[in-house]
């Protein structure tokens, strides 16, 4: 689950429950398993490999008018359990969800 800023938005809504309490019942009931804020996009770095040279330059990639302010790792046991999650959370209302389904790594 990426959280993001919705620089189109003009007023934010106030979500249904505040993050301390969605953090409490998420994590609570073992939903989510991790998660954090992110640093400003200013001290973000994108990095490419192309023709073998690796090219870094700073922040997000030009491209994107919304910035990724945070992540949760959910475990659920459906993709409508994760869009009821994630709807609970503060920023559905007062910016953008998005919701990744993962595949999982066979190591």
């Amino acid at each position: 689950m990426l959280v993001l800023t919705d620089p189109a938005l003009e007023t934010a809504e106030e979500g249904p429950v505040t993050i301390e309490d969605w953090v409490d019942e998420t994590y609570g009931s073992g939903r989510a398993v991790l998660g954090d804020r992110l640093r400003p996009a200013g001290e973000a770095k994108t990095v490419r490999r192309r023709k073998g040279e690796v090219i870094v330059s700073d922040g997000p990639f030009a491209e994107a008018h919304e910035l990724i302010g945070g992540f949760d790792v959910l475990e659920c046991d459906s993709l409508d359990e994760a869009v009821e999650v994630a709807s609970r959370h503060p920023m559905a209302a007062a910016g953008i969800i998005q919701l990744h389904p993962a595949w999982p790594l066979d190591l």
